[in-house]
């Protein structure tokens, strides 16, 4: 028993590498945290993983995917993937785009369009994949629109020209070429995505490839543009490459071919650049997942995980939420879930500790390797990874310890101490946007990431740090008390559940704590969800007397945040400026004594 025990012990600690991490001291309470072991060499360019396994392994299955009408996967393996980027990439060159005529890529994830991806790579022109909300949900299409004027184009590409027939027919597409997987009769000019197999000329490939280095433009990627345009985030061949070295170094379970199943965007820095790129790093296999964590596609995912089993899993909370109550219900899901799987994901927002004890204890009760619970830190301007949780049995909240190759510098801002990196995965800055480029660097060439973080423990800078909220989020009352909106913000999801979708804290320069409360598609919305939201209100404030800590008034919002006003994010996260700024009439009445929208717990 003692001797299982150890092995099972061994087995869970091979995925991880012990780094140790030193801290350096600064000027002005300032500290830099990094890893001692240096960051292992990698390729120029991303391609040149996809070419190792067209050589080592052409058989090995590459990705997969669910097509409308058809039964099953269709795939593609790494070896008719390499011809076929090989030819696609002749035909980009052909038409002699650039990083100053690139290809925007409008549709969500599909093997297509990672293959136009792949080769713009090889052809040394960037690819921009824009998240499809600003085409399928926007109604003004302006986030669209301003994206297209700031990369100027010379290729658009849509999986499906009639669901994407009103974004293509913008003023602003004209004049540029309309590329389409499945035709539209309102685009009888559209270049069909066949057309691109045929290849082109090997020459121009040739003279295209020789020009492709670690400093050259491999994509742009697109912040959420909270307020205004995106910005375009300039990624490099070196950032991408870089990043994908590093999280094997703390994490060695990647250095094995994987398998993922995996919905998170490829517009989105974590699944375009992170989870595909240890893919390709790796010689792994991903299952492109069909469903999305909402109750009415969540069990296209469901299906596909009872297909499939992940080696390591990666998801928001909302999805964990979901399919924590499918494993409990499901023992051959579950059975089948953890059968490979190494690693529980989570990214975008901290996972509630219910969630964290409820997903470890099925994890233990299927494997005596049971998988470990893991999350990250970073940023799109980041490539995305700066920090991994780097431990099996850490604690919901810990985002690790910066990875070999990057710099980590904590400078004082008000009561917080702000998150600065350094490192070959960083951004050189923003596309045709100077100003927003200067402003992202300090003195030191330090990257601002705007996000607070601080120690697990003082004194030991290898237990790892915590995400402590937006450094321009918090505020102060009237008293002058700083308010962390990000602690109150976690506390209020905690208390109201699944009653809510999310809540803005408010607000600076008053004499109290308010919540604007954004219900859940999902609650019951009748005479019970005013009192029972009163009532978990209630709850949250037993133990805090504090007016930075004690929540004094709320209303609920009658109109979900809005994408086009900059309230949501493609991301669907809240910006809280946008919100009070555009609802300014529903903060005065939250302030206006005793109004009968206030909730007053």
């Amino acid at each position: 028993m003692a001797a299982h025990a150890a092995r099972s012990l061994n087995a869970i600690e091979a995925r991880f590498r012990p780094l140790q991490i030193v801290r350096d001291e600064r000027a002005g309470g300032s500290f830099v945290l990094r890893a001692v072991e240096a960051l292992r060499p990698y390729p120029a360019a991303m391609h040149e993983h996809l070419f190792r396994w067209v050589t080592e392994a052409p058989e090995r299955m590459f990705l997969a995917e669910r097509r409308p009408g058809q039964d099953g996967w269709a795939s593609i393996t790494y070896g008719e993937a390499g011809e076929k980027v090989l030819a696609l990439a002749a035909a980009i060159a052909d038409r002699g785009l650039s990083a100053e005529r690139p290809i925007v890529i409008l549709s969500g994830n599909t093997i297509d369009h990672q293959l136009l991806t792949l080769a713009g790579y090889v052809a040394g022109v960037p690819t921009a994949p824009i998240s499809v909300a600003y085409s399928l949900v926007s109604q003004d299409h302006g986030k669209l629109k301003g994206i297209i004027d700031l990369l100027d184009p010379g290729m658009i590409y849509a999986a499906n020209g009639a669901v994407f027939e009103k974004p293509l027919m913008l003023d602003a597409m004209r004049g540029r070429e309309i590329v389409v997987g499945t035709p539209c009769p309102a685009l009888p000019n559209a270049t069909p995505f066949s057309a691109l197999l045929k290849g082109g000329s090997a020459s121009a490939l040739d003279a295209a490839r020789a020009t492709v280095g670690a400093d050259t433009i491999a994509k742009f990627l697109f912040t959420s543009g909270s307020t205004g345009t995106p910005k375009g985030v300039i990624t490099t061949h070196r950032m991408l490459t870089s990043n994908a070295e590093m999280s094997p170094q703390a994490w060695p379970f990647l250095d094995r071919p994987q398998v993922f199943v995996d919905w998170l965007p490829w517009s989105h820095v974590f699944g375009g650049n992170h989870n595909m790129g240890q893919i390709l790093r790796g010689g792994g296999t991903l299952y492109i997942d069909d469903g999305k964590p909402m109750p009415a596609e969540f069990p296209k995912t469901l299906r596909n995980l009872a297909e499939v089993s992940p080696t390591a899993y990666f998801n928001v909370p909302r999805a964990y939420d979901l399919l924590a109550h499918a494993l409990k219900s499901d023992e051959a899901l579950r059975k089948r879930f953890f059968a490979e799987l190494d690693v529980i994901f989570y990214a975008a927002a901290s996972l509630p500790e219910h969630l964290w004890t409820t997903l470890g204890a099925l994890a233990e009760s299927e494997s005596d390797t049971p998988a470990s619970m893991l999350t990250a830190w970073g940023l799109t301007e980041t490539s995305p990874t700066i920090t991994v949780l780097h431990r099996h049995g850490g604690e919901s909240g810990n985002i690790g310890i910066p990875l070999p190759g990057v710099e980590l510098k904590l400078v004082p801002n008000g009561p917080k101490l702000e998150a600065r990196a350094k490192g070959p995965n960083i951004t050189p800055g923003y596309w045709r946007n100077e100003k927003a480029t200067a402003s992202a660097f300090d003195e030191d060439g330090f990257f601002r990431t705007g996000d607070a973080l601080t120690l697990v423990e003082p004194k030991d800078p290898g237990r790892g740090v915590r995400f402590n909220g937006r450094v321009t989020e918090d505020f102060k009352l009237t008293t002058g008390t700083w308010v962390h909106t990000g602690g109150v913000r976690a506390r209020a999801l905690a208390a109201l559940g699944p009653l809510i979708s999310d809540v803005i804290v408010t607000a600076p320069d008053r004499d109290d704590l308010g919540l604007f409360i954004f219900p859940s598609l999902a609650a019951k919305r009748d005479e019970t969800y005013a009192p029972a939201v009163l009532t978990a209100l209630r709850t949250m404030n037993e133990g805090f007397s504090g007016s930075s800590e004690r929540i004094a008034r709320a209303m609920i919002m009658e109109e979900p945040p809005s994408l086009d006003r900059g309230e949501m994010t493609d991301k669907g996260s809240l910006n809280m400026h946008a919100v009070l700024e555009h609802r300014d009439d529903l903060l005065a009445r939250l302030y206006a004594g005793n109004h009968p929208d206030v909730l007053r717990p």
